[in-house]
C-alpha cells in the first residue's frame, strides 16, 4: 500500500487517471455518434419503403436501456427533473457517468495534495473523490437557480403582455403562443413547451402544472392558481393579470433590495468558509511535511480539536448558520 501511494508513483498515477478520463469521454462520443447514424439509417429505410434491417444491439441502444432503467427510480426521476430545470441536454446515465469521472479526478488530485504520508494520501483521495463527485450536482443547481431567477424577473412584464393580448381579443392559448414567440429566454422556451403539450393533447391545467414543476416559483404558482380559478368560475382575466403583475413586480423589486443589503453577509460566509480550506490545500501542496501531523494518529489529546473532520464540520455549520441568517423571505 505504501509503495502504491509513494510520491515516486504519483505522476504515473495522475497520468493514468487522466488517460482513463479521456478514454471514457472518447467512448461516450463514439457511442453518441454511432447512435445518431443508426437512427438516421432507420428513418431513411422507412421513407424509402425498404424492409427494416434486423435490429442489432448497438452501444447507443444499450446506453438508452440503462438510462431508461435508471430514470424509473426515484433518484433518477429527481436527476431528470433537475436537468430539465437547468435546461441541460444530458440523460441520467450520462450525468452519472460524469459524476464518476469527476470522482476519479478528485481522487487523483487528493492523492497529489496529501502526498506527505500514506494515511494523508488515502484520506485526501477519499475526500477529493467524494467532493468532486458533487461538482456536477452543484453546477446543475447553480444553472437551475439562475434560470429560475431570470424567469421570475421576466414574469411581471410577461403577465402585462398577456393582459394586453387578452384585451386585444386573443384567446388564452393564442396569448401563450404569443409569449412563446416574442418573450426572451427562458420565458419563451418554457411557454413554447406549454403550447406544444397542449397541442399534443394535454389539458391547459396539466401543461401549466408541468411548467410549475420545471420552474418552482411562488410567483408562477400565483399566476397558475389565478388562471385555473378563472377557468372554473369565470371573470375578467386581463384585470386579474394586471393585479398579479403589479404584485410580482413589487416582490421582485423588494427581493433585489434585500439581496443588495445582504450581499456583504453572503460574501463573508464564502470567505470564512473558503479561507481555511484554501489555505490548508495551499500549504499541503507547497509544504506537505508541515501538514502531515494533522493526518497522523496518536496525537496528544489537546490537539484532537484540530482534526480535519472536526474542522470541516465546524466550518460547514458556520456557513449554513450565516446563510440561514441572510435568507430573508418576502
Amino acid at each position: 500500500m505504501e509503495r502504491l501511494l509513494s510520491p515516486e508513483l504519483l505522476p504515473i498515477t495522475l497520468v493514468g487517471l487522466g488517460l482513463l478520463s479521456l478514454l471514457l469521454f472518447a467512448i461516450l462520443g463514439l457511442v453518441l455518434r454511432g447512435g445518431r447514424r443508426d437512427n438516421v439509417a432507420e428513418r431513411l429505410s422507412e421513407f424509402a419503403g425498404r424492409a427494416p434491417a434486423q435490429p442489432q444491439a448497438s452501444p447507443r441502444q444499450a446506453l438508452e436501456q440503462i438510462d431508461r432503467v435508471v430514470s424509473q427510480s426515484k433518484r433518477g426521476g429527481n436527476i431528470q427533473r433537475d436537468l430539465a430545470r437547468a435546461d441541460l441536454k444530458l440523460t441520467v446515465a450520462e450525468f452519472i457517468g460524469l459524476k464518476l469521472i469527476c470522482a476519479l479526478l478528485g481522487a487523483g488530485l487528493g492523492m497529489y495534495i496529501g502526498r506527505a504520508s500514506p494515511a494523508a494520501q488515502f484520506a485526501s483521495a477519499l475526500v477529493g473523490g467524494v467532493l468532486f463527485s458533487f461538482l456536477p450536482n452543484l453546477y446543475v443547481v447553480i444553472m437551475a437557480r439562475r434560470r429560475v431567477t431570470a424567469f421570475n424577473n421576466q414574469l411581471g412584464d410577461t403577465i402585462t403582455m398577456m393582459a394586453n393580448a387578452l384585451r386585444g381579443g386573443y384567446s388564452f392559448l393564442q396569448t401563450l403562443d404569443m409569449v412563446a414567440r416574442e418573450a426572451p429566454a427562458p420565458m419563451s422556451s418554457e411557454f413554447r413547451r406549454v403550447v406544444q403539450e397542449v397541442g399534443l393533447g394535454r389539458t391547459t391545467e396539466e401543461a401549466l402544472s408541468n411548467l410549475l414543476r420545471r420552474m418552482p416559483s411562488d410567483d408562477l404558482d400565483l399566476l397558475i392558481t389565478a388562471v385555473n380559478i378563472q377557468m372554473e368560475v369565470g371573470g375578467n382575466l386581463a384585470q386579474i393579470l394586471d393585479t398579479i403583475g403589479h404584485t410580482i413586480r413589487e416582490r421582485v423589486r423588494i427581493k433585489g433590495e434585500i439581496n443588495t443589503l445582504t450581499a456583504q453577509g453572503r460574501i463573508s460566509a464564502w470567505v470564512i468558509t473558503g479561507l481555511p480550506i484554501g489555505l490548508a490545500i495551499f500549504i499541503s501542496t507547497v509544504n506537505p511535511e508541515y501538514m502531515a501531523p494533522i493526518f497522523t494518529f496518536g496525537m496528544p489529546p489537546e490537539a484532537w480539536c484540530c482534526l480535519p473532520v472536526t474542522s470541516l464540520v465546524m466550518i460547514v455549520i458556520g456557513y449554513f448558520v450565516i446563510m440561514r441568517i441572510m435568507d430573508i423571505e418576502v
